[in-house]
């Protein structure tokens, strides 16, 4: 299998893949007879995906900084906590499951998966809720090839995502006090899961997900504020109704159903004009401050989502 190299890498740079993977199986046995925390990034196996044509001409944000700088609240609230403390996460074995106001419904595995849809390169920009972004390589394939596989029926109008609860293996989901009442959820409208941008991601920079990036499964809704997109998915629910999502029910007032990137509507607590691009030309903040795309930057393929729409509603 040909290994995927970010065009930016030098071939140089690349580990062999013999000594990688020797290393990986080294640092496994260790991590099983020590007890050690090791990251899931440490543990990543190569993975390629079909050229495509989804890119931004962005640079792309370095990947020690994609998989040390995350909100995955199940391992801790802290960025780095996800890193730390997602060594003893199990991605394998895994099944989705998928159902609801479907025709097909089914089980299937993370295996089943990789083998039943083409794996593709996205190079999409990733932009938070809170005021800072990044350029992520992803891998993955369009949501909407799932989607047709379980055939949704006419009355299907959403689809509802659940995250895995595993509080043995996610610290962030044990504890006497949770801001959060688990599981993780959230959702899209169908049409929105069916744009050709909406994809499910099984990898990033030419690896499989790495534990504290969603693995082994993620959405990623790159016209989206980053909070959409759902990590570990183990549900997806086709439903006639709005879906519940966690942001939306915690604090109704500052993170709507939408969260559409709007840089003209600000979140009640800070303005959304402008982001902070993590990795560029660090500065008083730790990173360069950039203006916010309407929609950031893929309103000529979404925006038609949202005709007749008042937008100045929706975070």
């Amino acid at each position: 299998m040909a290994v995927f190299r970010p065009p930016h890498i030098p071939a140089s740079e690349i580990t062999p893949q013999g000594v990688y993977l020797s290393r990986r199986t080294l640092m496994g046995a260790a991590a099983g007879t020590l007890g050690l925390a090791i990251a899931g990034d440490a543990l990543a196996a190569p993975l390629t995906g079909k050229p495509t044509a989804y890119k931004v001409p962005d640079k792309l944000t370095p990947k020690k900084d994609v998989t040390t700088y995350n909100n995955f609240y199940e391992f801790g609230t802290d960025k780095s906590d996800p890193a730390n403390n997602s060594g003893k996460f199990k991605p394998t074995p895994w099944t989705v499951e998928i159902g609801g106001l479907v025709a097909k419904p089914q089980k299937i595995s993370i295996e089943d998966i990789m083998s039943s849809f083409t794996m593709e390169d996205r190079i999409y920009r990733m932009r938070c809720v809170e005021a800072w972004s990044m350029v992520i390589p992803w891998i993955g394939f369009p949501l909407s090839a799932l989607l047709d596989k379980v055939e949704p029926l006419g009355s299907a109008k959403y689809v509802a995502f659940e995250t895995v609860v595993r509080p043995d293996e996610m610290p962030g989901q044990s504890g006497f006090f949770q801001s959060i009442n688990w599981p993780y959820v959230d959702g899209l409208r169908l049409d929105e899961a069916r744009n050709p941008l909406t994809i499910l991601a099984t990898g990033l920079y030419g690896e499989t997900l790495p534990n504290q990036n969603g693995a082994p499964l993620r959405l990623v809704v790159p016209w989206k504020y980053g909070f959409k997109g759902i990590k570990s998915i183990v549900k997806i629910t086709l439903t006639e109704k709005q879906p519940p999502c966690t942001w939306n029910i915690l604090a109704p007032n500052e993170y709507g159903f939408y969260a559409n990137v709007n840089p003209k509507v600000d979140h009640p607590r800070w303005s959304q004009a402008t982001e902070r691009r993590i990795g560029e030309s660090a500065g008083l903040f730790g990173g360069a401050r950039i203006d916010t795309l309407p929609f950031n930057g893929y309103g000529e393929q979404v925006a038609g989502l949202y005709k007749g729409m008042d937008l100045t509603k929706f975070y």
